[in-house]
Parts: structure tokens; C-alpha cells; sequence
């Protein structure tokens, strides 16, 4: 059975920070484009960092880079997405994502699983 599992949500201050995991169960992420998407309320859902399987690049988005690291640890089958200086606009259910990219792109967007998603709240 094939299964995502996050953690390392919660509620921190303005300027701190998060280390979120996702261990991934019944299958590998050798081969595997990951991501890590988030949802703020009343937003829509976009792909906050992402890491291509085949050379590691990675895609931030604007709002989140120099702040946000992802990166993978095949060999424990975990994701990570260390967060710092976090702001009250990184608010959100995050979510980390397996599965095929677009060519040219990085993030995936086709065949993929999903996490049950872990919240993130950055307040004061």
C-alpha cells in the first residue's frame, strides 16, 4: 500500500522555523519527482519547492526562496522541507507530492500520491 506521511507542523512565531518530514511507505522514491505544495485558506493550492529525480534540481517559489530547503533522503525514504524565517503568509496545510514531472518542468504533476497534508501555522 502506498502511503505519505508528513509531520513537523505546528504553530510557531514570526522568524521561526520548521522541519517538515514526509516518509513514504510501500514504495521507493528512486525515480520519483518530489514536491511540496501548500494551501492557505481561501488560496489555491501551489507548489512551494520541488526536487527533480533525475538531477536534483529544484524549483522554489518566489515567495518562498532563500528561506525554504527541500531536499530527500532516498535511503530513509524521507522528504524534508526545512523552513526558516517563517512569516505569517506561510500559513498553510502542506503537503508533499510523488510523482512525474512535465518535461521542462520540475514539479510533479502526473501520476501522483499524496500526503495527508500537515498545517503550518505562523503566528504571534
Amino acid at each position: 500500500q502506498v502511503q505519505l506521511v508528513e509531520s513537523g507542523g505546528g504553530l510557531v512565531q514570526p522568524g521561526g522555523s520548521l522541519r517538515l518530514s514526509c516518509v513514504a511507505s510501500g514504495f521507493t522514491l528512486d525515480g520519483y519527482d518530489i514536491g511540496w505544495f501548500r494551501q492557505a485558506p481561501g488560496k489555491e493550492r501551489e507548489a512551494a519547492s520541488c526536487i527533480r529525480s533525475n538531477d536534483g534540481r529544484t524549483y522554489y517559489a518566489d515567495s518562498v526562496k532563500d528561506r525554504f530547503t527541500i531536499s530527500r533522503e532516498n535511503a530513509k525514504n524521507t522528504i524534508y522541507l526545512q523552513m526558516n524565517s517563517l512569516k505569517p503568509e506561510d500559513t498553510a496545510v502542506y503537503y508533499c507530492v510523488l510523482g512525474r514531472r512535465v518535461y521542462g518542468e520540475t514539479c510533479p504533476t502526473t501520476h501522483t500520491y499524496w500526503g495527508q497534508g500537515t498545517q503550518v501555522a505562523v503566528s504571534s
